[in-house]
């Protein structure tokens, strides 16, 4: 096989990508689909490799679909103020901040159920009770 041409299986190595995903991402329009050889297998470019990379490492950290393709057009118009790229960025880190919070609020209501939690009986356990519906 051609160095420059990457069967699914290769690609999906390549980038710790599941094949399915990969069809996924094709489907949605992420990824561009590949050509067919003449036994009507895909056949993956560096250029598909590179932008699975770019998908992939926006997924890890935590970019949603929506904000990957947005990402992926204006990254294709390398002419650009990246500005755009910025505003996408911090709104997704705002969202991370708004987590982070919730996580903590969380965090502390669990801390608290547990510190209360006097290690009776189950029919007076503290945080069976607390999350026990009220009625």
């Amino acid at each position: 096989m051609d160095p420059e041409v990457w069967s699914i299986g290769d690609l999906a190595r390549a980038t710790g990508t599941k094949v399915e995903t990969i069809r996924f991402y094709e489907k949605s329009g992420l990824l561009p689909a590949p050509p067919r050889t003449a036994r009507n297998y895909r056949a993956y470019s560096a250029e598909h490799l590179g932008r699975l990379s770019f998908i992939r490492r926006a997924r890890d950290l935590g970019f949603s679909m929506e904000q990957v393709a947005t990402l992926l057009a204006l990254a294709d118009r390398k002419d650009q103020s990246c500005e755009a790229v910025d505003i996408v960025a911090r709104a997704h880190l705002a969202e991370i901040d708004r987590k982070l919070r919730d996580l903590r609020a969380l965090r502390k209501e669990l801390a608290t159920m547990i510190a209360n939690c006097d290690h009776g009986t189950i029919a007076d356990c503290r945080i069976i009770e607390a999350l026990a519906p009220r009625g």
